[in-house]
């Protein structure tokens, strides 16, 4: 039987939780403590450890949550066709707008290079299942293609999250579809 989280619990992980991105943005996850979450989130450390092996498993349960989301975002477009790539890309980039101050910590400088590559071998594995299903490319060829593609992407967004999302997510993912499919030229 599954039981609702109640409100303290659910209370708890969101401070918490908050209490981690506050650090992430000055700081390593290597430098960081439980003590100084507990301290921002005022909750003693036993409360921490009821719900958190430690600060890395904190972490980890953010980072696996947006991936989740990516996940089943993803996996909720057939991305044979040009409009939903674009429908697809442009939710992602409602979801990172919607979720700014997470994805951009967790993208940043001080975020965990780790998480950065698992959104990338996510976004990669959907690419490159379409390539190679509906294109004749050589499947070592899609794989460097998709990884060029996708790690530009990501920095793109990063880049975009820093300059305070100066673009609406349509606009991004219009620019990165066009981009992607049409490639230089699609500047001029």
């Amino acid at each position: 039987m599954v039981t609702k989280m109640d409100r303290r619990k659910k209370y708890t992980r969101m401070v918490l939780k908050n209490s981690l991105m506050t650090l992430l943005k000055k700081k390593q996850i290597s430098a960081i403590t439980v003590k100084e979450i507990c301290e921002i989130a005022d909750i003693n450390r036993s409360t921490f450890y009821s719900h958190y092996l430690d600060h890395y498993d904190l972490l980890y349960k953010i980072e696996e949550e947006i991936i989740e989301d990516m996940y089943k975002t993803l996996s909720s477009y057939n991305f044979t066709k040009e409009e939903e790539t674009l429908q697809m890309t442009k939710k992602i980039l409602e979801y990172i707008a919607s979720n700014y101050e997470i994805c951009q910590t967790l993208l940043g400088e001080h975020g965990d290079r780790s998480f950065e590559k698992r959104i990338m071998g996510i976004t990669q594995q959907f690419t490159m299942k379409n390539w190679t299903t509906f294109n004749d490319i050589d499947p070592k060829a899609s794989e460097y293609i998709s990884l060029f593609i996708v790690s530009g992407s990501i920095h793109a967004i990063k880049s975009w999250l820093d300059n305070g999302m100066d673009q609406s997510p349509t606009e991004m993912a219009e620019m990165i579809i066009n981009f992607t499919n049409k490639g230089l030229p699609s500047l001029y």
